[in-house]
């Protein structure tokens, strides 16, 4: 993943409460563009985490220094073409393949 990169939330459960932090949550099965990755703070407020920011998504800065703006887990999302791959070999699984015998 990188910035400008469609992602696929893939978790979007959150906590209870924690709307008193976010105005905009990402929903499950929703293709997101990637505006910022940055490193980020953990809900359990351990620094490290990968943190992704999306497009059409802006939410309140964080209220610890340097005040970056809450992101989400680069780990709720995947790629848009990983997903696309995983639904086509879903799609061909089980799929009998017709061989002529030639013999």
């Amino acid at each position: 993943m990188t910035v400008g990169s469609k992602v696929v939330c893939i978790d979007d459960k959150f906590p209870l409460g924690i709307e008193k932090f976010y105005v905009a949550l990402p929903k499950a099965g929703v293709v997101y563009v990637i505006r910022e990755m940055t490193v980020g703070i953990s809900l359990q407020g351990e620094e490290g985490e990968v943190c992704v920011l999306l497009v059409g998504l802006n939410n309140p800065r964080s209220s610890k220094a340097p005040f970056p703006e809450r992101g989400f887990k680069a780990e709720r999302f995947r790629p848009l073409d990983e997903i696309k791959e995983q639904n086509a070999r879903k799609e061909t699984e089980g799929a009998g393949v017709l061989v002529e015998n030639s013999i």
